[in-house]
């Protein structure tokens, strides 16, 4: 039985938050919530370790080689190594972002997993904490940058990326947990890491490798603005509702009172989605919808004429950006491409995002047959519920539809622990983790909350 932690209201949002985020201790946490945060540990292992090898993650890592140490006590998940908790933060928050596995709350439209993890483990090997002080640590940083990513609204993310932005508080929360700062430290620290939150879209249109830098950078800069606090660096007290903070620059809807919204009493951790297909999450509900409508009339995809996908207005600013898509990274923000995966081989995993699909003559043909529309009702939904919605017709002049309330993998459809085990196993096994070293590592996550020093997983 968990203590309760007291309900915080006040007339500065950001203070509360900051508050909060320096006296959440491990007892005051629901036991689903522990266990939740578990589980988003161990997926957010996976795609780390699915993506450690790929082209931005070398970058970052010989970038990390280059500048930081030789060694050091935070692991690196790319090599055997250890570095500075900045760099280890860095190179394990980009190679986390890398396969589109990683984990992501509705509501604020962030990934927490990839950049609060990142840092709190980086943090948390360097001090000596203890695993309870890890979770607790992550606990702080999903809560803080999921009502962040909520305050900053829809307008935020129709030009930024908001695991880059929101995601840079979020670590900074994490850390300033696990350092133990005080309520005005953690201000500062919050402060320092709303000045130094970015991260554009526009890196969609040409394919660039942006995501990952915006993750990476995320983790190891809000880790900093946590050590900066700890050692008497002030930042702004009004970096989210002051005149020039974050509000006035970054959103045209913001909403101040999202930032302190139930907490301690809503758990927006318990809140946050596994991704079961290896893409965009935006693809996901049309993806859901489009297997249902299949299944359900026992269609092949050469049955398929058309298929019109119903979304929200966020999907359609984020994947209309991505016409012709020419690489694997790419090709996961092409609704076009994903549901002609899932039409052509019933499933759209890792596996399937590779050169040869994206050279596949099927794939391109189906997905020309690919449109998507706004929907009032899915739109006047999000990003509370992600709806999919799918009109197909088929080439013996039928129209049929699906609707899909919750995608797999939301906290009503979520993914059990067998599930995630699975997943991690497939993740770990496209990163060279063989069987037997998937399963050490499956039972070093689920045994973490008895640890009292957190070690490198992975040695």
């Amino acid at each position: 039985m968990s203590a309760q932690h007291p309900t915080l209201h006040s007339d500065d949002p950001g203070r509360a938050l900051s508050i909060f985020v320096s006296t959440l201790t491990f007892e005051s946490v629901p036991e689903l919530v522990i266990r939740r945060t578990e589980d988003l540990l161990l997926d957010w292992l996976g795609s780390a370790l699915a993506g450690r090898d790929a082209r931005p993650t070398r970058v970052f890592a010989r970038f990390a080689a280059t500048m930081g140490p030789n060694e050091g006590p935070s692991e690196l998940v790319t090599s055997d190594r250890g570095t500075s908790p900045f760099y280890a933060a860095f190179v394990n928050g980009a190679a986390s972002h890398v396969v589109e596995q990683d984990d992501l709350h509705n509501r604020s439209v962030l990934h927490p997993g990839t950049v609060v993890f990142p840092a709190v483990l980086a943090a948390a090997q360097h001090i000596g904490a203890s695993g309870r002080e890890l979770l607790t640590a992550a606990i702080a940083g999903y809560e803080c940058g999921t009502r962040v990513g909520e305050f900053l609204g829809r307008s935020h993310y129709r030009v930024f990326h908001t695991t880059g932005t929101a995601g840079t508080l979020a670590a900074a929360a994490g850390v300033a947990r696990l350092l133990r700062l005080t309520p005005d430290q953690t201000q500062h620290a919050l402060g320092s890491a709303g000045t130094m939150a970015a991260g554009l879209w526009e890196f969609l249109r040409d394919a660039a490798d942006s995501k990952q830098l915006h993750t990476g950078r995320a983790a190891a800069e809000g880790l900093a603005a946590a050590y900066f606090a700890k050692d008497g660096l002030t930042g702004a007290r009004r970096i989210f509702d002051g005149a020039q903070g974050m509000a006035a620059g970054m959103s045209s809807d913001a909403e101040a009172t999202r930032l302190d919204d139930g907490l301690g009493q809503r758990w927006a951790t318990a809140e946050t989605s596994f991704k079961l297909h290896a893409s965009c999450r935006h693809t996901h509900p049309a993806a859901d919808a489009l297997l249902a409508v299949m299944r359900e009339h026992s269609l092949a995809a050469d049955d398929i004429a058309r298929v019109r996908a119903h979304v929200h207005q966020a999907a359609i600013d984020v994947l209309g950006a991505v016409v012709d898509p020419r690489t694997v990274h790419q090709s996961k923000f092409s609704m076009p491409f994903v549901l002609a995966t899932i039409a052509l081989r019933g499933h759209a995993g890792l596996a399937d995002f590779t050169d040869a699909a994206l050279a596949d003559e099927k794939v391109r043909a189906f997905g020309s047959r690919v449109t998507m529309a706004l929907d009032p009702d899915v739109d006047g939904a999000y990003p509370a519920r992600w709806i999919g919605k799918v009109t197909v017709n088929t080439r013996d002049a039928r129209v049929l539809t699906a609707q899909v309330d919750e995608p797999k993998g939301d906290p009503g459809n979520t993914l059990s622990r067998p599930e995630l085990e699975q997943k991690f196993r497939h993740l770990a096994g496209m990163g060279g983790i063989d069987a037997a070293a998937a399963s050490t590592l499956i039972e070093r996550v689920w045994r973490l909350a008895g640890a009292p020093v957190v070690r490198p997983l992975l040695r």
